[in-house]
């Protein structure tokens, strides 16, 4: 028997729903491995002027008691902001929930970048300009780790052959988070006074089955690491962000599935609001 008009119908919709579905998986990989091989720097974001005696290091710390809190960030792309529409991402988020509360809050620079690890991160504490910055702010925001957690996309790339093993991924870690341990130093010493905060991890593929599993273990041992270092400084902290997205990936992240969208980043900002207040 022929199936009915209304039927085969369906069965076309159900068709088509799914071969575009993954195509957006496909091509959420493909941007996700291009954001990390190919670097797009971040435009200077600033609400602060500055002036040579400020560059040479010699302005004092910011005192949020007379001044309110001034918020510099950098990182990767997660610290841009990339996936949010509206461009704001977590940090400026951050800043516009603080002054919605009556905070005198502002955002002195954001200088995250697409597709920067912790070694590049490292070589830009050494500039002028951004130990300057630095010191502008009396609340530093850090987002860096996934990139080297993912090897730079290679890994994303192989699904079709076989999907990376849990101890693929771990394999990066112990150099990276010498590297973490070093940038969170150098924070520390540019600008001591400062709160940091570190953004944990959280694992954006974690509703695909090959790498559910080897990806919340590699995200979790990152993120423990990450707390190892910062509780050992009182002005250092970890916002976690896995509970966050682990069973919401399809409210929170981006057509990209793999940064977070407005709202995911609205969710890490309100988290940051809740710990510095």
């Amino acid at each position: 028997m022929k199936p009915s008009s209304s039927s085969a119908r369906i069965w076309r919709i159900t068709s088509i729903a799914s071969i575009v579905t993954t195509l957006l998986l496909i091509s959420g990989f493909v941007y996700a491995i291009n954001d990390v091989v190919n670097p797009v720097g971040s435009s200077y974001t600033a609400e602060s002027s500055t002036d040579s005696a400020a560059q040479n290091g010699s302005q004092a710390a910011v005192d949020p008691a007379t001044e309110g809190i001034r918020v510099a960030a950098l990182g990767d792309s997660l610290a841009k902001g990339t996936g949010d529409d509206e461009g704001s991402g977590f940090v400026r988020r951050t800043v516009n929930l603080l002054q919605q509360q009556g905070v005198d809050a502002k955002l002195v620079a954001n200088l995250g970048i697409n597709g920067q690890k912790t070694g590049q991160v490292i070589e830009s504490l050494d500039e002028s300009g951004v130990q300057h910055t630095l010191r502008q702010a009396n609340v530093i925001m850090l987002s860096i780790g996934a990139n080297d957690l993912f090897n730079g996309g290679e890994a994303l790339g192989n699904l079709d052959e076989q999907a990376p093993t849990a101890n693929q991924l771990l394999t990066n870690q112990p150099k990276a988070a010498a590297r973490l341990q070093k940038i969170l130093d150098r924070l520390a010493k540019i600008n001591p006074d400062a709160q940091i905060i570190y953004l944990g991890l959280y694992n954006p593929f974690g509703d695909l089955k090959e790498l559910r599993i080897p990806g919340n273990q590699a995200v979790s041992a990152w993120n423990m690491k990450a707390a190892g270092i910062t509780n050992t400084n009182e002005h250092m902290m970890v916002i976690p962000t896995f509970d966050l997205f682990q069973n919401n990936l399809d409210q929170y992240l981006s057509a990209d599935h793999f940064h977070p969208n407005g709202d995911g980043y609205e969710q890490i900002a309100t988290r940051i609001v809740q710990s510095i207040r």
